[in-house]
């Protein structure tokens, strides 16, 4: 076990130190150290009643390999770093043998990545190893202060429950969670995005500790909130086995985005200072369920088209911008929400500090980019998980129709089919009808699936033409193996908001389409609580110089976190490939496109593994045999010039790591189901890492690419291909950050047709290389 802390606070001043100790129930006047330890100790065992209970209890802990604890309180031992050290290993929960051994404390505590205690000399020292240790992660991903809050710590007489508390800069669970306020109010809108008249309403989840002064909003635009009509998506998911045409040629000219069409405002009949609705409590994000009893809102809202909201779901573009910000408005006093849908009674978020933060994975995340590049007032930080920042990037890529992984015969109109939840309501149906039938004609002929070219509909919903108005402090989160949210859409925004006057982080970790908290060796929700505490509450904790400026999760190593100063880093190096063969067809044999269209992984795994040669007619592939090791750290481009016999063609190509090792997974293991306490008698969340494979694998994808031969110079622009000319072609992997060890091969596969991403066909084309023209430029570090 290897724990990686970025947000603990080391380098605090004793003074603070002292009164943040006496803040959090440590007041403990300077003493011998054995009689301070005792109080200590004594104050983490509250719950026993008397000296001889909790002496009985100190024989289940050693001080050294043959004294316990209970004999050391009543021996003349002195106390020394080296016995502290030992407790304190205990006291976290590490486990002698296979943590940690009790021979040498001091060394396993440096071999699990903990920040080295200071030596215990006197009592100001012992304040400073005690403060650290209340600070320090346990294996079950809380630090040893948030552990004794999920025991009921807190719930001691002594505490105030209706304040916020900050220790080591960080928010601590002091409020009751019996106690929070569940409120639904309805946030109105200035636009009418399904035509009935009326301004949208939106149905608005408000769950908010019960505190005496206003609190920060953690705030989550989520369209599946309300529920998903699954049967719709199915029946609008498209066929991907389908030839590939030729284009006209053509360069798409952006406009101006259309205004939103306004409605008539609502009555006004009075105001509330109480909601009169509530709404059912339940597990959310369980990052924002970790915050709300830290003394932060956790606010929902699933938007225009959703169950009790008014509107149509648009996919992304300035409808559901505007929607997903009039929330936003509301919290910080600009937009007026009503109690109800009907009785006209306006109400305030008066509980609300006026400063928002958003959160989320996936379209969640996507949202978060998408208010935060309006600069709206009020959203102090975005927290944006494996998030799209151009929708293009997401169902299309370089004039082809591209899936998100896993997710083939999707598309911009088959999410809106499944995120419309008023269809879920047979009323709601009914009126909704109409409009929506048309405004599902009006998605399908925009999104241009027939193409993939960048056109309007794809620019309305490009958020990076917006990226210079971000106003919010970004902390940006993303996986290196997503490929559902390529990494591109991580990679553009982080690069666009390079120049702007605000905070930025970067986290990049080894997994796929999945939330990053809940891992003990990283303690992002501290990190998250480290940051808020900041961003939205006004604590100095200098959070914007504490964390790196990027974090990077190792792919070789487990359980191993890097700082970085940026990413990419790196100019890129160039490399001459040779390819095996210069010719590959785009054909397969009907039994063969069966299969592979019914079982892509199949098609996937003989495709990548170079000993098996079933599939060696439809790829060619160049081998790089390096002797020494590198990090690759950002875009690897490949230049090679490429004929079709055909008006149509396409190329895709992966980047492979080849060699047998046992890799680092990309999908994490549940170590421990349901063990992460999200607070005092709270939810609960499985704790989980990644794990190495059981089985070595011959080979991983590094990163990939796809392109329409007829999109050779831009998405935006299509030409016409001339069979049998070759044409340049200059193809920008995703953006990666992958170690390769220096007894592993690089390989470029290159071939027509991915099952696992683009529209199939078996056509019979035949493409060509030059070899003169193949280069391979690499960023390596």
């Amino acid at each position: 076990m290897k724990i990686n802390q970025f947000a603990q606070l080391t380098n605090v001043p004793l003074a603070q130190i002292q009164q943040e100790l006496a803040d959090v129930g440590f007041a403990v006047a300077p003493a011998p150290l054995k009689e301070m330890l005792w109080a200590y100790l004594q104050k983490v065992h509250w719950h026993y009643n008397s000296r001889d209970a909790l002496l009985d209890h100190f024989n289940q802990y050693l001080v050294t390999p043959t004294t316990t604890l209970a004999q050391f309180f009543t021996d003349d031992q002195p106390l020394t770093t080296e016995i502290f050290t030992l407790i304190g290993l205990q006291l976290l929960g590490f486990q002698v043998g296979p943590d940690f051994k009790a021979e040498t404390p001091q060394a396993s505590w440096q071999k699990l990545g903990l920040a080295p205690l200071p030596e215990v000399t006197d009592a100001d020292s012992l304040e400073r190893a005690w403060y650290q240790l209340l600070t320090t992660h346990t294996p079950q991903v809380l630090t040893y202060l948030d552990q004794l809050a999920t025991q009921g710590y807190f719930t001691q007489a002594q505490f105030d429950h209706q304040h916020p508390l900050y220790f080591n800069g960080k928010a601590q669970a002091v409020f009751n969670v019996r106690d929070f306020h569940y409120e639904t109010v309805f946030v109105e809108t200035d636009f009418d995005s399904d035509g009935d008249g009326q301004n949208d309403l939106l149905k608005v989840e408000i769950t908010r500790p019960d505190a005496l002064t206003p609190v920060p909003a953690v705030y989550t635009a989520s369209p599946y909130d309300q529920g998903i009509n699954e049967t719709l998506g199915e029946q609008l998911t498209h066929d991907v086995n389908v030839d590939l045409q030729p284009k006209p040629a053509s360069q798409f000219q952006p406009q101006p985005a259309a205004p939103l069409e306004s409605g008539q405002a609502h009555a006004v009949h009075g105001q509330a200072d109480d909601a009169t609705l509530t709404h059912e409590p339940h597990p959310g994000y369980t990052l924002n369920d970790f915050l709300l009893p830290r003394g932060f809102a956790s606010v929902y809202a699933a938007g225009i088209g959703t169950i009790d909201s008014d509107g149509l779901q648009t996919c992304g573009d300035q409808y559901q911008t505007a929607s997903t910000i009039a929330v936003i408005e509301w919290l910080h006093g600009d937009r007026r929400a009503f109690t109800d849908r009907t009785d006209g009674i306006t109400i305030k978020a008066n509980w609300c500090n006026g400063s928002v933060g958003m959160t989320g994975r996936s379209y969640l995340g996507t949202l978060t980019i998408a208010a935060a590049t309006t600069g709206v007032p009020g959203l102090k930080t975005i927290i944006p998980e494996a998030a799209i920042s151009s929708w293009y990037d997401y169902y299309r890529e370089n004039g082809l129709v591209v899936a998100p992984g896993g997710f083939q015969g999707e598309d911009a109109d088959v999410l809106v089919g499944e995120t419309f939840s008023r269809s879920l309501r047979a009323g709601d149906e009914f009126r909704t009808k109409a409009a929506f039938t048309q405004q599902l004609q009006s998605l399908q002929t925009g999104q241009e699936r027939q193409t993939g070219n960048y056109n309007q509909f794809w620019d309305d919903r490009n958020y990076r033409n917006h990226d210079q108005q971000v106003q919010a402090d970004v902390l940006l989160v993303h996986g290196l193996n997503d490929w559902n949210v390529k990494l591109k859409n991580a990679g553009h925004f982080w690069q666009d908001i390079q120049a702007l006057p605000i905070s930025k982080k970067l986290i990049l970790h080894q997994g796929q389409h999945m939330y990053l908290n809940a891992f003990p060796s990283f303690d992002y929700s501290d990190l998250v609580n480290l940051w808020l505490s900041n961003k939205l509450a006004g604590v100095e904790n200098g959070v914007d110089v504490a964390v790196p400026a990027v974090i990077v999760q190792d792919n070789v190593t487990p359980e191993t976190w890097h700082a970085q100063p940026n990413w990419p880093t790196k100019a890129p190096t160039e490399h001459v490939l040779q390819f095996n063969r210069q010719h590959w067809t785009q054909s397969y044999s009907a039994d063969q496109f069966h299969t592979f269209s019914t079982h892509p992984e199949q098609w996937e795994q003989k495709l990548l593994s170079l000993d098996d040669q079933e599939l060696d007619p439809q790829r060619t592939v160049a081998q790089l045999n390096l002797d020494y090791k590198l990090t690759i750290n950002g875009t690897v481009t490949l230049d090679v010039a490429v004929s079709s016999d055909q008006p149509v063609g396409m190329l895709s190509a992966v980047l492979l790591d080849v060699g047998e090792a046992r890799r680092l997974q990309p999908a994490p293991t549940v170590s421990a189901p349901r063990g992460l306490p999200l607070g005092y008698q709270w939810y609960r969340d499985d704790i989980r890492e990644f794990q190495l494979e059981k089985f070595p694998s011959d080979h991983k994808i590094i990163s990939r690419v796809h392109l329409n031969l007829q999109n050779r110079t831009s998405p935006a622009v299509t030409e016409p291909i001339a069979p049998g000319k070759f044409y340049q072609l200059h193809l920008d992997f995703q953006p990666v950050y992958y170690h390769l060890p220096k007894d592993r091969r690089l390989a470029v596969v290159l071939y027509a047709t991915d099952f696992m991403m683009t529209n199939r066909n078996r056509q019979a084309i035949n493409y060509q290389l030059q070899p003169a023209s193949v280069r391979l430029q690499l960023p390596e570090q």
